[in-house]
This record gives structure tokens, sequence and C-alpha cells, in this order.
């Protein structure tokens, strides 16, 4: 990566903040507190983003009595909030600056108790086509896994974001 890849006016700043701090343990940690400053509800997980980049998204979150349900296992509200982070730095990464994107819903399946600390990866099999001017949009439906740490799948959804070219 180049100095020049960083400042590129297509590459979302978020994006290239990912990619000026990911290169330590203490950068990947700066970056997911600045995350959790710009969008305060996210702090709520304490996530960890560990891979961040076009059509893939891997956030971490610990298990602590902040996301604990009334059983004691990872809560499927703060599970959702896992995936919707992973989905946000997947279309900050995917999205250049020259577009935008906004969430339009989310589908969920709780498949599984979830008593570990957990891993959202969101993984577009392809990347979208997307519009050339501001009349336009397009849907993009983003997948997320959420695993245990076992590797058991414990949640499943589909975002859709709506993406714009900026006028």
């Amino acid at each position: 990566m180049t100095s020049q890849d960083v400042a590129s006016p297509a590459i979302n700043p978020t994006y290239a903040m990912w990619r000026k701090l990911s290169g330590s343990a203490i950068g990947k940690g700066v970056f997911s507190a600045a995350l959790c400053l710009r969008v305060p509800y996210f702090g709520s997980v304490l996530p960890r983003v560990r891979d961040m980049r076009p059509g893939r998204c891997e956030v971490a979150a610990p298990k602590w009595w902040g996301v604990h349900n009334h059983l004691g296992t990872f809560h499927a509200i703060a599970a959702c909030n896992l995936a919707e982070i992973a989905m946000g730095m997947l279309a900050e990464a995917t999205v250049p600056a020259t577009h935008r994107w906004i969430p339009k819903g989310m589908s969920v399946s709780y498949v599984a108790k979830a008593g570990t600390s957990l891993t959202a990866v969101a993984e577009l099999p392809e990347l979208p086509q997307l519009p050339e001017s501001g009349d336009e949009g397009v849907e993009v439906l983003v997948p997320v896994a959420v695993r245990d740490r076992s590797g058991r799948t414990v949640v499943t959804a589909d975002i859709t974001i709506w993406v714009t070219a900026r006028k």
C-alpha cells in the first residue's frame, strides 16, 4: 500500500483509516475504538475488527456481562449489533467515496444459543455493480454469519443496504 492509496478519493475514508492502522494489533485496537466513538451504540458489544476489505469483514466481540441475556448467554440483539457492525465495515470497504450507503432492512435467524464470545463475518459472493449516477440506486444483500468460539453458527443475518452515487 502506498500513501497515494490511502489518500485516493475513490477509497472511503473509513477504509483508508483501516488500511493505515491495521498492520499491528495496536492499530486494529485504535481503529476499533475509533469505530465506537463514531457510532457509540456499537461500543455496547466491545467490537474488535479483525479483517476488513472489499467484499469481506470479520469482527469479534467478547462475551461479557454487558451482552448477557437472562440466561447468561450472548443476547440475540447484541449478536444483531455485531452483525450490523460487520456489514457496515464491509460496506465502508466496498462502497467507494463516490457513493453512499444506508441499511434498508435486516432478516435474522437465531439458530443456537451463544454461550461464548462471537465472531461475525460479512462476506459478499461477488462485488456489486454500483450505479453511475445519483438518480439510480441498487440494493445489495450482505449475508452475515455469527459464530461462537467453536465455529458453530449461532445467528445468521441478511442485511440489505441501499447504495447510490453521490450527487
